[in-house]
């Protein structure tokens, strides 16, 4: 079983992924990382140059490539599991944690990153509350678990995790 880390942009995934992938001796896997190492350039380019579509495209390849391994926990897109498509894909191989915080706090994380919006010619305040506004229910629906960010360390959250996570992998995913 893997376990997958899903969210908005900046609520934590890879950076808790990390240290959860460490502390319980699994390999960690970054899906936009991952993405820039097929590309051979930043995911920023190919949606700049191309759109979403392809990105969209990648990302789902890649999905299909985590859920044919074992012993993953993995950062996902900040978007990923809003595709059905993805989420059915994925929902046989592991859990799906959510990890949340509010919306004035993933926009305080992310402020400095140079992200490409999903929708374009807004602010990034504008981005966030509308992606979540229209997506909220997905992400909810997609999780087996939901864990706040927002109030933890990074320490406490992975142990957190770390303790909450292994009755969903004995049982498996729920959805």
């Amino acid at each position: 079983m893997n376990i997958y880390l899903c969210g908005m942009i900046g609520s934590g995934k890879t950076t808790i992924g990390i240290r959860l992938a460490a502390e319980m001796g699994r390999e960690f896997v970054d899906l936009d990382q991952e993405m820039d190492r097929i590309l051979g350039y930043s995911f920023h380019r190919l949606v700049k140059e191309k759109g979403w579509l392809p990105f969209r495209e990648l990302e789902y390849a890649i999905c299909r490539e985590f859920s044919r391994r074992d012993h993953l926990i993995a950062a996902l897109g900040g978007g990923t599991v809003r595709y059905e498509w993805n989420r059915d894909i994925l929902k046989n191989s592991g859990p799906m944690v959510l990890l949340h915080a509010p919306l004035d706090v993933l926009i305080e994380r992310v402020r400095v990153a140079d992200r490409p919006r999903v929708n374009p010619r807004v602010t990034l305040e504008e981005d966030v509350h509308r992606i979540w506004s229209e997506s909220e229910e997905k992400y909810r629906a997609a999780a087996d678990l939901i864990y706040d960010t927002s109030p933890q360390s990074i320490e406490d959250a992975v142990a957190d995790l770390k303790r909450m996570l292994p009755p969903l992998l004995q049982n498996g995913r729920s959805g």
